[in-house]
């Protein structure tokens, strides 16, 4: 004899559930689908900022590793470049102007002597373009003869001679023959810029010329310092004096 007491539990779906779940299936596959989709077209985004990243971040260790160390220049000397001898000034702009025209005359009348010679010799001056250029060239080369030869071998130029100038080095020493070779370099490329070598000392700090900062030399009008202190009063003897 069958116990219905307990009713039958419905296992069997209906085939509304069932286009239920087929429908949720379905929007679920689309939703996989779709995130598939975004990815596929986040992943050229995703690789190009990738690969900007790492190449900021190589730039970034090039850099690092390129950039010099900051150099301390706080225990070198700030008057390398400038007269280092108080006793032993530059010589000013007027003084060395009269050398310079001093030495231009001589050089004008040595130039006046050569054309003169040239003339004698049966050569004739014609004042055309060519011949401008050459008769500038000539002149140079003499200008530069003449600097060259009196700075290298006499320490001077005859106008700075007779106007009582001498060339010293930034310590107010005098310069040796290799600082003087540098000079007589400046003095021709100073005369090769049409003298802006020399018109550079109106601005300045120093009224050095471009042969001063070329060979770290100057001019001045007063004793050299090795020969200050050859002449040098000794200390006892000023004590003595100072207790007369």
């Amino acid at each position: 004899m069958r116990d219905d007491s307990q009713s039958g539990l419905p296992f069997t779906f209906s085939a509304r559930q069932t286009a239920e779940w087929d429908d949720t299936d379905v929007e679920e596959e689309r939703a996989e689908r779709e995130r598939d989709r975004i990815r596929n077209l986040q992943k050229p985004v995703l690789r190009a900022t990738q690969r900007a990243a790492a190449a900021k971040k190589a730039r970034n260790e090039c850099v690092e590793i390129c950039i010099q160390p900051e150099l301390d220049f706080s225990s070198s000397p700030g008057d390398r470049a400038h007269p280092q001898n108080a006793v032993v000034p530059v010589a000013n702009l007027d003084e060395r102007r009269t050398a310079g025209a001093l030495d231009g005359l001589f050089l004008a009348l040595t130039y006046a002597g050569f054309l003169a010679l040239f003339r004698s010799l049966g050569g004739q001056l014609v004042m055309e373009k060519v011949d401008a250029v050459v008769y500038l060239a000539v002149f140079y080369l003499f200008y530069a003869q003449y600097f060259f030869l009196f700075t290298t071998f006499a320490g001077s130029t005859p106008g700075m001679q007779l106007r009582g100038l001498t060339v010293v080095r930034l310590d107010g020493s005098l310069p040796d023959s290799s600082q003087l070779l540098w000079r007589s370099f400046g003095y021709l490329l100073s005369g090769a810029a049409f003298m802006l070598g020399y018109i550079w000392a109106l601005w300045d700090e120093d009224r050095f010329t471009w042969q001063d900062r070329i060979s770290q030399t100057y001019i001045t009008s007063a004793m050299p310092a090795s020969e200050v202190d050859a002449f040098e009063v000794p200390v006892t003897r000023r004590t003595h004096y100072a207790h007369k």
